[in-house]
């Protein structure tokens, strides 16, 4: 069974101020998710599904997913406020979803197998693709839990993500945030933070914490740009997670449910385990417009290089 590969999207409409006005940085008009479905595609994923919103779900199928209809099997779950709920009433002035944790549990009823979860906004190179596809092709072992004898293959709590050099991963343009890993001596994930207003210095990286305290970083610290490969397992494991949250913290209007936390808990717990993947690509975001220009610029050489053709989908 060839893995599926989840997009994470929902967010596009607001962060580029309309689905109509996201950047092109190929050539031909490519956006960045054309990029990554055109790696994934070639690294063996069989099936995308599309996280997005309903209020833009026409301007999105026709200038965005329409044009893999004929490549590979698409689907689309929805992001929304109260999707998901299970019954529970959010704050009535609350309009904004839950984060990437409630991201992911959207898709529940439309993925059943191994599957990699990316942003939409983000470049992570075909090798960082083909790592993860090996990874989530391992014949899944049923029924083994954590703990229990294994038969060969995964189980249904291994899980995995692509680690990234911090340096490597930062805008020009202002902060952002990222997933600060910690990993033992076989590259097993042992503590992964999520870390906001994270931006470069001179000498390294720093990060603020919610009371104003700066923390310096080196820039070497290995962080997750949300490439990671799972189990179907992990629906069951977020729902709790995120019940929980709501319970907690729902009344906060800007509270978020990020992936990061919820695999450091179950990591924690020893719930599941996950393999830091390590990968020599290239990987930048267009988290802020002007990060296009810089997008294009890194395009254009790979292109240059013979890594991407000059029209991506015509070549296919």
């Amino acid at each position: 069974m060839k893995p599926t590969l989840l997009i994470l999207a929902a967010g596009l409409g607001t962060r580029f101020g309309g689905l109509k006005q996201i950047d092109p940085i190929g050539p031909n008009g490519e956006i960045i998710i054309d990029y990554a479905i055109y790696n994934a595609i070639n690294a063996g994923f069989g099936k995308l599904v599309f996280v997005i919103r309903h209020y833009f779900e026409n301007a999105f199928k026709e200038t965005i997913g329409s044009k893999f209809d004929n490549l590979v099997e698409t689907a689309y779950a929805y992001q929304e406020v109260n999707t998901c709920l299970d019954g529970f009433e959010p704050p009535k002035d609350r309009d904004k979803p839950w984060g990437t944790g409630h991201a992911i549990l959207v898709a529940r009823d439309v993925i059943h197998e191994p599957f990699a979860v990316i942003n939409a906004d983000d470049y992570y190179g075909p090798n960082s693709f083909k790592t993860m596809a090996r990874f989530l092709a391992t014949p899944a072992c049923a029924g083994v839990n954590l703990s229990g004898a294994k038969r060969g293959g995964l189980s249904g709590n291994e899980y995995a993500m692509v680690g990234y050099t911090l340096r490597d991963t930062l805008s020009e343009y202002g902060p952002v945030s990222r997933g600060l890993c910690q990993c033992d001596e076989k590259m097993f994930l042992r503590k992964i933070v999520e870390r906001k207003r994270v931006e470069c210095t001179a000498i390294g990286a720093r990060y603020f914490e919610d009371d104003g305290t700066e923390c310096l970083l080196t820039g070497n610290e290995i962080v997750s740009r949300n490439l990671w490969g799972f189990q179907p397992s992990i629906f069951h494991h977020l729902k709790l997670h995120f019940q929980r949250f709501l319970k907690e913290r729902s009344h906060e209007m800007n509270s978020e449910l990020f992936i990061p936390t919820v695999v450091d808990k179950l990591v924690e717990e020893k719930k599941v385990t996950v393999k830091v993947l390590r990968t020599n690509d290239e990987c930048f975001g267009v988290t802020f417009r002007r990060d296009a220009d810089i997008a294009a610029r890194c395009i254009r050489r790979l292109i240059d290089q013979g890594l991407y053709p000059e029209k991506l989908w015509e070549q296919s």
